[in-house]
C-alpha cells in the first residue's frame, strides 16, 4: 500500500451517466449498479483524465493509501474489456495539469439533454404495414427465465430499451428470427444481470449473440455487462456490438 493519489466518486452526486467511462484511458471505471464505480485502484492512475467529463463535478482525486497503479495488470484488463491498450505507463509522462470539471449541465446527464429531432420532410406515400418480427413473451431482462424454450439455440440480441424506438428498422433488419431480451443499464436495477446473462448464455447453445446500444455514453454500460456474462461463461462465442444513433442511423458496428 502506498499513499497517492486516486480517484474517488461521489455516488451522491453521480447520476450513471457514464461519460467518464470511455474518457477513462486506463479502463478503471465501470457502471455498476446505476452508479460509476472504480473497478481496481490498481487500474487508476490517479492523473483525472476523467475529471473534466463528469458535469455532475462526482469524481475527484484524493490522497488514500491503495494499492500502487500497475501498468501491466492495466493492460491486462484493457485487453479483457476489448479497449486499445496503453503504450506507455502514464505515470512516466510529464505531468501536465489536472483538467477541470467544466460546470454542470441543466439537464445532468448528457444522455438526457433535450433535442428536437423533427424534420420537415416531403410528403410520402403511405406504406404497407410491417408484421411484427417478435418471436416471444415476454422481453424484459428481469422478467426472463434464463432456460425460455425460445433461447435454446437461437440468435440472441440484447437491446437497450431506447433503442426499440430510435431505430426505424427495428423489426425487419434487427429482430427478425432473433431471440430479444431489453433492459436499461441506467434506470434499472442492474445487480442480477450479469448472472442472469451469464446464465442464458451458459445454458442454451446460443447460435449467435449481438448487443445493441444507443450512441449516449450511460448506455455502454450494457455492452460491457453482456460481454463480462460471455466471458464468465466460458462459452466460445463472438459478440456483435451495434451502436445506434438518436437520429436512428447504426454509428458502429463491431465483433469480438
Amino acid at each position: 500500500m502506498v499513499l497517492r493519489e486516486i480517484v474517488q466518486i461521489d455516488e451522491n452526486k453521480c447520476t450513471g451517466c457514464g461519460l467518464c467511462i470511455p474518457n477513462c484511458h486506463e479502463g478503471a471505471l465501470q457502471i455498476v449498479g446505476g452508479k460509476a464505480r472504480l473497478v481496481k485502484d490498481v487500474y487508476c492512475d490517479g492523473l483525472g483524465n476523467c475529471l473534466g467529463h463528469c458535469p455532475e463535478d462526482a469524481i475527484t482525486i484524493v490522497k488514500k493509501d491503495v494499492n500502487a497503479f500497475d501498468f501491466e495488470a492495466t493492460n491486462e484488463n484493457l485487453r479483457e474489456q476489448g479497449m486499445e491498450e496503453l503504450t506507455e505507463n502514464p505515470l512516466e509522462k510529464v505531468d501536465a495539469p489536472t483538467p477541470k470539471a467544466p460546470p454542470p449541465m441543466a439537464c445532468g446527464c448528457p444522455g438526457t439533454m433535450v433535442r428536437d429531432l423533427r424534420q420537415e420532410t416531403a410528403p410520402v406515400a403511405a406504406a404497407a404495414p410491417q408484421e411484427s418480427q417478435l418471436r416471444q413473451w415476454p422481453i424484459q431482462l428481469h422478467l426472463l427465465p434464463p432456460q425460455a424454450p425460445f433461447f435454446k439455440g437461437a440468435d440472441l440480441i440484447v437491446m437497450a430499451d431506447c433503442v426499440g424506438v430510435s431505430y426505424p428498422d427495428l423489426h425487419q433488419n434487427l429482430i427478425k428470427g432473433k431471440a430479444i431480451t431489453i433492459a436499461c443499464p441506467k434506470l434499472d436495477d442492474t445487480s442480477p444481470y450479469v448472472d442472469k446473462l451469464q446464465a442464458i448464455i451458459e445454458h442454451n447453445g446460443l447460435s449467435s449473440l449481438t448487443v445493441a446500444t444507443m450512441e449516449v455514453p450511460c448506455c455502454h454500460g450494457l455492452y460491457i455487462m453482456v460481454k463480462q456474462a460471455l466471458e464468465a461463461s466460458g462459452v466460445d462465442l463472438r459478440l456483435k456490438h451495434m451502436v445506434i444513433g438518436i437520429n436512428g442511423s447504426v454509428l458502429r458496428e463491431q465483433v469480438e
